[in-house]
């Protein structure tokens, strides 16, 4: 039988630090609640058609919502994401490279990252995606 108040103890203590990450939780939830609760009650309410208004950079809104949007930037942005994760993931790549022992492991596994962001360029550039035009 004591084997079954050792793996009780044990799952009572794995579980008391999730309950601690659980009550901070709850805590912050109900903390962003009181704000914007105290929030709308404090604030005054009067709406006029002036405040009804779509407002953006000062300009009044005319014509139509719809705008023509290149998608280009998107192509560009996301192109960016993709590298910026990539030297994210360099670091510590290099740390652990010049830990004694992984040497010859972590060298494969990042040549081959390397390869899959390599070939999806690649394919990005042969499909005219980097083309400014």
């Amino acid at each position: 039988m004591p084997d079954a108040t050792v793996r009780t103890t044990i799952a009572a203590d794995y579980f008391q630090g999730y309950s601690v990450v659980g009550l901070i939780a709850v805590v912050g939830v109900l903390f962003v609640a009181v704000a914007f609760g105290a929030g709308r009650l404090l604030r005054p309410v009067v709406p006029t058609p002036e405040k009804l208004l779509t407002y953006e950079c000062g300009v009044d809104p005319v014509g139509e919502g719809w705008a023509h949007t290149q998608v280009r930037y998107y192509v560009y942005a996301f192109l960016y994401v993709v590298f910026a994760v990539d030297s994210i993931f360099l670091f510590p790549w290099a740390t652990v490279f010049a830990a004694p022992g992984f040497g010859g492991v972590t060298l494969v596994e990042m040549f081959i990252f390397l390869g899959f962001l390599a070939v999806g360029l690649l394919y990005a550039w042969k499909k005219g995606v980097l083309e400014w035009t």
